[in-house]
């Protein structure tokens, strides 16, 4: 039996992981791997502390940072795949892929999303090859260049805006010929001359050599196909959160991201917590999951005395 059990092995989840092992919980953590989305990061600049890192040396730094703390209080389960939870006398029984077992007294979920994938000819030849999914971690690298963004949301906006700092252009191509963002983020970046945008558009491909250098799109009122040269494309098309495996035990939105309460991180369910991109929080960084984790073991602590 144990006090917490952690799903996760990206920031959040390694995290709760030093944070629970320091305070002496009876803790383990299971993940498929460590290091969440960011592994296949070429570069990250907004690691706090660290100028730049690469998507790998994060990965291997937040596991070599949990094994430190390995020992009576904290056990490493990794290579796991949880497929349900569920809960019999206030005991939360998790069940793995491999049709083990694990029971503890709260749980925390940090299991994060995967990014939705661009649906074009050569798109997946060209992912961290030019086609990219984070502006915070890889945008630098394309300073004063002509790079565009496919979305039509908040995020797909607020990427426009951090591009919009050092590159020289950005061009926001959107599948309908309405935007889903704030009318007043929509308007405020339609001021800047750099910006512009590509409605009705359905992206046909992308082509290049060892990188990407052109996207292909049909306007969808003419049925005109244009061609826009770019080293950069931008996918800000929506997240799918890993959390099919908690819609029996806890309420999730209409995105299927578990529902927390902010102050806390606590889901609709006692007992269970959750952090980082797959909660509802508006969000999702690398480092503000770390913050949400270290909240969140904060808490839990405290249920746990509160509860012996």
């Amino acid at each position: 039996m144990y006090e917490l059990i952690i799903l996760g092995g990206g920031p959040a989840g390694s995290a709760a992981a030093v944070y629970s092992a320091r305070k002496q919980l009876k803790t383990a953590i299971i993940t498929s791997e460590f290091g969440g989305q960011s592994i296949v990061s070429e570069l990250i600049y907004n690691w706090i502390g660290t100028p730049e890192i690469s998507g790998a040396n994060l990965s291997a730094n937040l596991k070599k940072h949990v094994e430190y703390y390995k020992g009576p209080f904290l056990d490493i389960i990794e290579g796991e795949k949880i497929i349900s939870i569920t809960k019999n006398n206030n005991v939360f029984i998790i069940k793995s892929e491999s049709g083990k077992e694990y029971n503890s007294k709260t749980v925390l979920i940090a299991t994060g999303s995967s990014r939705r994938k661009l649906e074009a000819i050569n798109a997946d030849k060209y992912e961290h090859k030019g086609i990219t999914y984070c502006a915070s971690c890889d945008g630098p690298l394309f300073g004063g260049a002509d790079v565009l963004v496919i979305g039509g949301g908040n995020a797909a906006f607020e990427s426009s805006a951090q591009l919009l700092a050092y590159c020289k252009s950005v061009t926001l191509i959107h599948r309908s010929d309405k935007f889903r963002a704030d009318e007043i983020t929509v308007n405020k970046l339609l001021e800047n001359p750099k910006f512009k945008t590509i409605t009705n558009a359905e992206i046909l491909r992308v082509d290049g050599e060892q990188f990407v250098n052109s996207l292909t799109y049909k306007d969808k009122n003419t049925e005109e196909e244009h061609t826009l040269n770019s080293n950069g494309i931008f996918i800000e098309i929506g997240q799918i959160p890993n959390t099919s495996f908690v819609k029996d035990i806890l309420k999730l939105d209409e995105n299927n991201k578990i529902i927390v309460d902010p102050m806390t991180q606590a889901s609709t369910t006692e007992g269970i917590w959750s952090a980082g991109d797959c909660t509802n929080g508006h969000y999702h960084q690398n480092n503000i999951a770390v913050g949400d984790a270290v909240k969140a073991i904060e808490d839990i602590y405290i249920w746990i005395q509160r509860n012996k």
